[in-house]
C-alpha cells in the first residue's frame, strides 16, 4: 500500500505531503507524490509553474515539481502524469481528477492526501478535485485545509 499525495507545488500540497510523511512513519507505508500536468502552457502559467516568458515543457514542469516535493519529503517517490483528453466536454479539472483516481488505483493507495481550501465543504466548487476524489470507496481521504 502507498500514501498518494497529488502535488502541485502549492502551500497546501506541501502541507499534505508533510502530513503524509507523518502517517507514513506510523503506518510503515511509502509515499508517492503525483503531479498531474496538463500539456497546456497557459494552464502552467496560470498556476505559477512557469514565468510569462519561459518556454513550456511538461518535463521541465515535472522536474520542478519533483524538486519541490523532494525538498519537503526527500525519500518521496515522485510520479507525473499528463491527463488524457478523453472528452471534449470534460474540464481540465475533471481530467486531472480522473488521472488522480486512476493512479490511486494503480498504486494501490490506502490514503489519498489532498491539499485543498475548499474540498469537502457543503457546496462543491467547480474547480476542486477534492470532492470527486473523496467519493471513491477504495481508499481513505485526508483533506488538508491549512498549510
Amino acid at each position: 500500500m502507498v500514501l498518494l499525495v497529488p502535488f502541485d507545488g502549492s502551500a497546501l500540497s506541501k502541507a499534505a505531503l508533510t502530513r503524509a510523511m507523518e502517517f507514513a512513519d506510523y503506518r510503515d507505508e511509502d509515499i508517492t507524490a503525483l503531479s498531474v500536468i496538463p500539456d497546456d502552457a497557459a494552464y502552467a502559467r496560470e498556476h505559477g509553474w512557469l514565468d510569462a516568458d519561459e518556454a513550456f515543457s511538461v518535463e521541465a514542469v515535472a522536474d520542478r515539481m519533483r524538486e519541490q516535493a523532494e525538498s519537503v519529503a526527500p525519500a518521496v517517490s515522485f510520479r507525473y502524469e499528463i491527463p488524457k483528453d478523453v472528452s471534449s466536454m470534460a474540464s481540465t479539472t475533471t481530467d486531472i481528477t480522473r488521472t488522480i483516481r486512476e493512479v490511486a488505483h494503480e498504486e494501490g493507495a490506502s490514503i489519498v492526501f489532498i491539499g485543498s481550501e475548499n474540498a469537502g465543504r457543503v457546496s462543491t466548487p467547480v474547480c476542486s478535485v477534492g470532492s470527486p476524489i473523496s467519493e471513491d470507496p477504495e481508499y481513505d481521504v485526508h483533506i488538508v485545509r491549512h498549510p
